[in-house]
């Protein structure tokens, strides 16, 4: 029986009522090949037409119009949004925030970091996109700061991430391990020996906690699932270059209030 519904994961933090979330895995689309099948990626090379579907799916999941899940073009920048409707033209930053109920906001991702933020007792939610350059520019902070800007305190601020590529499964070379640790000695701590001679495995997971703390989040959490090391549940760039397949597709986070 073909699954007729969006699968998705779901976080303590985010539950709650007059909100709505999800972690949307690759199961419950209509999509096909290597993009089965719940791919919400209009940047791949998909039948536009069913990652139109599989994001029907994902807007009857969260109880909102289709035309209200709001996803950016992201550019792996430290630009954050605030929306107040839907939008013709996707804009190009890696936030978005809004206080409006009957919006969703969405970011996609296939190993870099998706993260969902609600302030319950204000009222104000986002979603932002951080790869490891917007992680190390300031995406995270960004959030943050345009959410206070609608009156949001970052202590009563919930932020939890989603399917992320691990470290056991991030091998970088010594001039990307260089870029951090120009910026700061500290993050030293988040690169550990691979067994490749001149390379090294980098905890973009554990990064993104540490920015959220440094910059007085309320609560975290880390769903830590690996979009590397399970095929059957989430798409992985980096999978999909090792295998050698010709595109990839995308999952979507999203967050809405209703």
């Amino acid at each position: 029986m073909i699954q007729q519904t969006a699968t998705a994961l779901r976080a303590a933090l985010l539950d709650g009522p007059g909100l709505a979330h999800g972690f949307f895995t690759r199961q419950g689309g209509v999509s096909t090949g290597v993009y089965a099948t719940l791919n919400g990626g209009v940047g791949s090379s998909d039948n536009r037409h069913a990652v139109a579907e599989n994001r029907r799916r994902m807007a009857a999941h969260l109880g909102i119009d289709p035309a209200h899940l709001l996803v950016p073009y992201q550019v792996h920048s430290a630009e954050a949004l605030v929306v107040t409707g839907a939008f013709v033209e996707r804009p190009r930053c890696d936030a978005l925030v809004t206080s409006t109920p009957g919006l969703g906001l969405g970011v996609t991702g296939a190993d870099c970091g998706m993260i969902l933020f609600a302030d319950r007792e204000t009222r104000v939610i986002a979603a932002a996109h951080a790869g490891w350059k917007g992680a190390l520019e300031g995406i995270l902070e960004a959030t943050l700061a345009a959410m206070e800007t609608l009156g949001a305190r970052r202590a009563s601020t919930a932020a939890v991430l989603g399917p992320t590529i691990a470290r056991k499964s991030y091998e970088v070379g010594a001039e990307f391990a260089g870029r951090f640790i120009a910026a700061s000695e500290s993050f030293a701590c988040f690169f550990s020996a691979s067994p490749r001679d001149g390379h090294f495995l980098f905890d973009l997971p554990g990064f993104i906690a540490m920015r959220l703390r440094l910059a007085g989040i309320g609560s975290f959490e880390d769903l830590a699932r690996d979009t590397y090391t399970e095929p059957e549940n989430f798409y992985s760039y980096r999978r999909s270059v090792h295998n050698d397949e010709p595109d990839y597709g995308r999952q979507i986070a999203a967050i809405a209030l209703i």
